[in-house]
This record gives structure tokens, C-alpha cells and sequence, in this order.
């Protein structure tokens, strides 16, 4: 029996030694994007054996005292986004290493029913090829800059209000758009369709795309134009964006990452009479994936990637998450999720959104969530987005009830004064747990209006007060724009987003003025230190207080103590940025409530007050 068992072992070894060595592609740096293609079983999307289910490919990184067993996928011929493969030989995993030096990896590749959502890969037995095989790498330090991802590192949950750059220690706020969320309803993707002709061009951000995006253009001239829409973002200084990766029998319905059973134009058909909505049930292989069209998705995250943008994943929307499985976890929504954390997975400043206006019982989100958590060897940030109704769900959710780390809120306030109380609500509560969550506003706004554009709204505001600045001064950390229904250039027919240039200057005054003066991390609201009840406070007290005065608010008087330290007193134009100036009061001395005085010009629009302990 020994015998028997060391023959096997050799034999194995030999079979090893013949398998030809991963093909390493992207540069061997440290939080760069590193990409292992391996030979495998030579098949196709809709061989027999199914490869994306019955097969199992599992990568180990090791370094020190870091371990991540990364999952990986069929990518065809390796190169679908150009050649728009269905068959070949090539596995891949995709992995972004965040040490530098010798990196050792080892390989399971297993077969067996349903392996690939089986608890283990023990369950499965050897497929062979390079299964078993091990190696070693080199990582070096990475040589980018700016606002590059890789300059900064994953973005990671920590435990606090903020989320943190591993690489840089900087904490992050993000400000950008939440809309269409169908932005990847694109014609440039292979077998995209245009059910409810809502397929998109994007055409007004042709003349925004740059050279340096040309790397990531496929069958030479595809993707440009959301490449440009990207770098306008960008350009604006916004740093997120949010899209849907499957709305099947939802509000667009063109976007998913499954291959179809019928021809697209039967689809479109079907699709574009709302009445139907059994679309997932006719029209798709549940657990086959078109692997060119999510090759070509990779294209437009990693370009994203070098502009410095967070991905904001959302995996489901309401019309959509009782669909896999007929809504009960099973083997098509664990599929679903391990491809997209397989091909996606490896960026570095992201988040996973389980729903989009998440309606499924608790114990189905908990579900997924907890599949999600420990599948992702990152760890990325998790969260949940809800009816604007329907937020007290997330009680059953916050500290170790569940391992989501925050909440994607959304509200209906046509003014937007929702803002401020709902996520002052779920940072209190979510603190009170001792597991602090890091809150986002992601829909801010009444569904039909929302975000009016520039030409409705020139001024905005009252998004400016009440969602911009009245999210960051109730500790969120970041707010994402929805274009309401019912304006051009809606949250599903967008595909301008200079339709709200102006208003993207607000955004990056606040940016600019939370990362520039500022401790954000360190500071709590504290609006019970003004003696008037409609500004905001946000302080680290005895150091630090910021105050915004809306425009019906000239002036306030603030709390400071009585340390009797002396404290400075500087002005911010949220409306247009620029310099912090002085105002009829600058100095002052903490002796009990103070008066900040008269803001330096306009007092009847709204101002920031920055007080400041004198050192």
C-alpha cells in the first residue's frame, strides 16, 4: 500500500513537472495588479463539463506572515476582450500583493459537481494540469504617484468611521456619482443589448478621452468613450462611481454577465415589454458566463483604477436579488459572487453592495454577506443599501450580528434635510455596538429629482447644504450622486456628466477642504456646542471645531470650554473654494460659549467656520 502510494506520488510529480509554468503578466510591484495564466483543460463556455462550475481553480500567495487563497476563472483563449474567445485552455487569477519581496504560490486545481461553490476544494479531487504546482516571485516597490490607486494601497475597512489607504495611512472620503446605474449598458461590450432602448453610447465624453487610457481600449478603437467619460470624473476631481453588474428584469435590464440561450433580438423583445419578468428563468445560462464581456468590464476598472476612482459594486437591485435561486442562497448566487470577486476582487479601492434597495429576509442577506466575507481574501468594504423607508432593518445587521461594515444610504427628502439625522442615526447606533460602521449617503434625494442638472438648478443649494456638507459634518464619508427619474440625463438615460459640471466644483471644494485642514478621522458631530439650532458641528474639542451656517444662519455662538486656550478663527466659501480668509472676528479665547462673529463677505449665504487652537 506504501508502495503503491509512493508510485502515485511520483507519478504525480512528473505529471507536475511536465505542466508548463504559469505565464505572469503586469508589473511584479507592490499593489500592481499581478495576473497568473495557467494552461488547463481545453474546453469552452458551454462545454458539457461545465467550466465555470465543475472546475475549481485556487491560488495560495504567501509572504511572511500573509496568506491569501485567491479563487480564479476560465478566461478562454486568455485574451477575450480582443478576440472574443468562447474556448481555450487558459485559468487565470488575478492578484495585487501588498509587500514587497519574495511572494511563494501554490496551486489547487480540483474538478468535481459543483466544486467551485463546494464549502472546500477537498471536496473535489485533482483536475490535474497545475494542480499542485508551486513557485516564487519577486515584488519591488511600486513606482506610482498621485492619485494612482497603487500609489495609495487597498483602501481598507479598520474598525472606524473612515475607511484607510494601507499604503499611506491617508483615510478617505469619496464624492462622486451614483448614477446611471446602468452605466455599464455600454454598446462597446460584447453582446450588450438594448432592451427599452437604453443602450448607451456615451458620446458626449468621446472628446475626453486621453492617450494614456489607450492600453485599455480593445479591438482598437472600442471603450473610448467610457474611458473619457472616466477621465472627465476624474478631471473634476470626483473619485467614485457606482454601476450595476446584473439588472436583469430591473429598471434597464441590459446589463449581466451571463450568456444568453436565445438570440439577442428575441431577448430584446421580451425584455422591453415590462409586463415580463421571467427573463432570468427563459432567456440565460444560470451558471455560464460570457467571459469577453466581463474582460472588457476589467478594461474599464483598471483604467479607473490609475484615475484614482473607488468601484462601487452593486451586485443586485431590488428587482433582481430574489431572482438567483429563486431567492433562496443557493448555487447560482454563490457562482455569481465567486466570479465577481475572482475577476474583480484584485482592485484596490472598492466596496461590494449586496442590493440595491436590498428588500430579502435577513437571513438570506446574512447569507450572502457571509459567503462574500470569506470568500474575498481582501476583505473589501461591505455594505448594504435599502428603502429610504426602510433603514431600521439595518438594526438586525450592525455589530457582530453580520459581517457588513457600513451602510450605502439612500433618502427621499426633495430638500434633502433627511440627510444629516439618518446617518447621525446609524453612526450612533452603529458605534453604540463598539463596531463602528463606515456610512455613505448614496442616494440622497427625492427619486424624481434628486440632483436637478446645472440648467434646472444652477446653484444646487440645497444639495450642497443639506447632503454634501451635511454628510460630511455628520461624520459619513462620502456622498454619491442619483440623477433623479425624472430629469435628463436621468439616472438610467445619462450619459453626459458634465449635465452637473458645476456643481462637481462644490464637490471638490469640500474635498479639497476636509483633506487640506482638517484631522476628519479624529473629529465627531456636535451640534448640541452651537447655540442655534440649524448649523453643523463637527469637532475634535479642545482643538479643532468645524461649523457650517446654512444661508438663512449669518452667524452662531459655540461651546469651546473653559481651558482658556486661544483659538483662531477662519473662513471657507463652500459655494466657490479658495483660501480661508478672515471674518469680523479672529481670534478668541475658550471662556464658555463664544461668539464667531460675521463671515468675511455675503453673510446672508453659507459660510464655514474653522476654529482652531492656536499653538
Amino acid at each position: 500500500m506504501v508502495q503503491k502510494f509512493l508510485l502515485l506520488l511520483v507519478l504525480a510529480c512528473i505529471s507536475c513537472s511536465k505542466q508548463p509554468q504559469p505565464k505572469f503578466n503586469g508589473e511584479l510591484k507592490k499593489w500592481h495588479k499581478i495576473t497568473l495564466s495557467f494552461e488547463g483543460p481545453d474546453t469552452d463556455e458551454l462545454a458539457e463539463i461545465n467550466p465555470y462550475l465543475e472546475y475549481r481553480l485556487d491560488v495560495t500567495f504567501t509572504n511572511g506572515n500573509k496568506s491569501y487563497v485567491v479563487p480564479g476563472f476560465y478566461a478562454a483563449d486568455g485574451n477575450a476582450a480582443e478576440t472574443s474567445s468562447t474556448s481555450g485552455n487558459i485559468w487565470q487569477v488575478r492578484f495585487t500583493p501588498d509587500a514587497i519581496g519574495e511572494w511563494m504560490y501554490t496551486v489547487s486545481f480540483k474538478k468535481g459537481n459543483e466544486i467551485a461553490v463546494a464549502e472546500t476544494a477537498e471536496e473535489g479531487v485533482s483536475a490535474g494540469f497545475m494542480d499542485g504546482q508551486s513557485g516564487s516571485f519577486q515584488i519591488t516597490t511600486t513606482n506610482k504617484t498621485g492619485k494612482d490607486n497603487r500609489a495609495k494601497g487597498r483602501l481598507n475597512y479598520i474598525g472606524e468611521s473612515y475607511l484607510q489607504f494601507e499604503e499611506t495611512g491617508d483615510y478617505f472620503i469619496k464624492l462622486g456619482v451614483d448614477a446611471p446605474e446602468n452605466l455599464l449598458g455600454y454598446e462597446d461590450f460584447d453582446s450588450t443589448t438594448n432592451a427599452l432602448d437604453f443602450l448607451k453610447k456615451w458620446e458626449p465624453h468621446a472628446k475626453d478621452f486621453e492617450t494614456s487610457a489607450e492600453p485599455y481600449v480593445w479591438k482598437k478603437t472600442k471603450g473610448k468613450n467610457l474611458l473619457g467619460a472616466i477621465n472627465y470624473l476624474a478631471s473634476e476631481e470626483l473619485n467614485v462611481f457606482s454601476f450595476l453588474t446584473f439588472n436583469v428584469d430591473g429598471d434597464d435590464r441590459n446589463i449581466f454577465p451571463y450568456l444568453l440561450k436565445k438570440p439577442v433580438a428575441e431577448y430584446e423583445v421580451y425584455a422591453s415589454d415590462k409586463k415580463n419578468k421571467k427573463a432570468w428563468e427563459n432567456f440565460f445560462h444560470k451558471t455560464r458566463l460570457d467571459v469577453s464581456k466581463l474582460e472588457q468590464w476589467e478594461r474599464i476598472f483598471e483604467y479607473a483604477e490609475t484615475k484614482g476612482m473607488f468601484l462601487h459594486f452593486k451586485t443586485h437591485e431590488t428587482e433582481t436579488d430574489h431572482l438567483m435561486d429563486g431567492g433562496v442562497f443557493g448555487t447560482e448566487t454563490k457562482l455569481y459572487y465567486r466570479e465577481l470577486i475572482a475577476r474583480f476582487g484584485h482592485h484596490l479601492v472598492m466596496n461590494w453592495n449586496v442590493g440595491e434597495e436590498n428588500d430579502q429576509p435577513t437571513k438570506e442577506v446574512l447569507k450572502v454577506a457571509n459567503y462574500i466575507h470569506k470568500l474575498d481574501p481582501y476583505q473589501h468594504h461591505l455594505v448594504m443599501h435599502t428603502f429610504p423607508n426602510k433603514d431600521d432593518r439595518y438594526e438586525e445587521f450592525i455589530g457582530e450580528q453580520s459581517p457588513l461594515t457600513g451602510a450605502s444610504l439612500q433618502l427621499s427628502d426633495a430638500e434633502f434635510r433627511d440627510v444629516p439625522p439618518r446617518v447621525l442615526k446609524w453612526r450612533t447606533k452603529s458605534n453604540a455596538t463598539g463596531r463602528k460602521w463606515a456610512l455613505s449617503v448614496d442616494e440622497p434625494g427625492k427619486a424624481n429629482i434628486a440632483l436637478l442638472p446645472d440648467n434646472e438648478d444652477m446653484e444646487h443649494n440645497l444639495a450642497r447644504a443639506n447632503a454634501l456638507w451635511g454628510t460630511l459634518m455628520a461624520g459619513g464619508f462620502g456622498v454619491e450622486w442619483y440623477f433623479g427619474y425624472a430629469s435628463p440625463n436621468s439616472d438610467l438615460t445619462c450619459e453626459d456628466f458634465r449635465s452637473r459640471d458645476l456643481f462637481w466644483d462644490q464637490n471638490r471644494h469640500a474635498l479639497n477642504f476636509f483633506e487640506t485642514h482638517i484631522p476628519f478621522w479624529e473629529m465627531e458631530p456636535a451640534n448640541q456646542l452651537t447655540t442655534d439650532d440649524i448649523s453643523f458641528c463637527f469637532a475634535k474639542e479642545n482643538e479643532v471645531y468645524l461649523i457650517y451656517l446654512p444661508m438663512e444662519l449669518e452667524t452662531t455662538s459655540l461651546d469651546l470650554g473653559d481651558s482658556d486656550k486661544d483659538f483662531a478663527i477662519k473662513w471657507y466659501n463652500p459655494r466657490d473654494g479658495g483660501d480661508l480668509k478672515d471674518g469680523s472676528v479672529t481670534v478668541t479665547k475658550a471662556s464658555g460659549t463664544v461668539d464667531l462673529g460675521l463671515p468675511p463677505i455675503e453673510p446672508i449665504k453659507d459660510w464655514v467656520a474653522l476654529v482652531t487652537v492656536k499653538k
